[in-house]
């Protein structure tokens, strides 16, 4: 259940797309401005602030803008958003990629890795529980705004070398999939980031888990399938 009326949501779900598009602060302005709102920039100024008050919306320290928290990221991923089909030509085209390396784990889950990377245009991770932790794509951070932050970009890549931690993230899954965002991550420095998991079974039985790891405003909506279809591929090929 949420506590926003449908004009919130409508306002939200702009200033969420502005957000994920700019990596800016997002002004009352611009949306009367870009978006077809019917209402007044004091009407949607009015909103915004109610919903920061109800927690969907933070201040940013260096503009009059706001951002959206990981509350209405969570309602965005889980409400709002329309998930991109992969076509069947993607589907193909990734498992023509990597199927010919499938009785390798070792450079099956590379390769998985590297492509998922590619894809999503986000750094990649995959993990075993025994220990196994593959990364790609490190250069896609360095190309996104939220990183020109030297202790964010540092912070990031020092998690990935705690192989103990991205363990535990993708263990306490619930399901098979999930969503990390900002709030949610224990150490105040992990806030700007986000974490999409998909849990996987390899052939020789261990758990697993791949994933993205990117800033909070990566594009669910591409990224979250593509780390399903890589998660069931991994599956499918465990099964054979």
């Amino acid at each position: 259940m949420h506590d926003l009326k449908q004009r919130q949501i409508d306002i939200l779900k702009n200033i969420i797309k502005e957000y994920i598009d700019t990596a800016e602060p997002v002004g009352s302005e611009t949306l009367e401005k870009k978006y077809d709102l019917g209402v007044s920039p004091a009407t949607i100024r009015n909103e915004m602030a109610e919903m920061a008050r109800l927690g969907y919306l933070s201040k940013s320290h260096s503009s009059s803008g706001r951002i959206p928290t990981s509350k209405a990221l969570k309602f965005y991923i889980n409400e709002l958003m329309k998930e991109k089909e992969l076509s069947v030509a993607e589907e193909v085209e990734t498992k023509e990629k990597v199927w010919d390396l499938r009785e390798n784990e070792d450079k099956f889950l590379r390769e998985i890795t590297k492509n998922l990377a590619a894809k999503t245009k986000s750094l990649a991770v995959a993990s075993t529980e025994d220990g196994d932790l593959y990364f790609s794509g490190y250069s896609h951070i360095l190309e996104t705004p939220e990183f020109y932050d030297i202790d964010i970009a540092k912070n990031l890549l020092n998690v990935l070398d705690d192989f103990s931690y991205i363990d535990s993230l993708w263990r306490s899954i619930e399901n098979e999939f999930g969503v990390f965002l900002g709030d949610e991550f224990e150490q105040t420095l992990l806030k700007p980031y986000s974490f999409v998991f998909s849990k996987f079974h390899t052939r020789s039985n261990h758990l697993g888990s791949v994933g993205v790891l990117g800033p909070t405003r990566i594009r669910y909506e591409v990224v979250i399938p593509f780390v399903k279809y890589y998660g069931s591929l991994i599956d499918e090929v465990a099964s054979w």
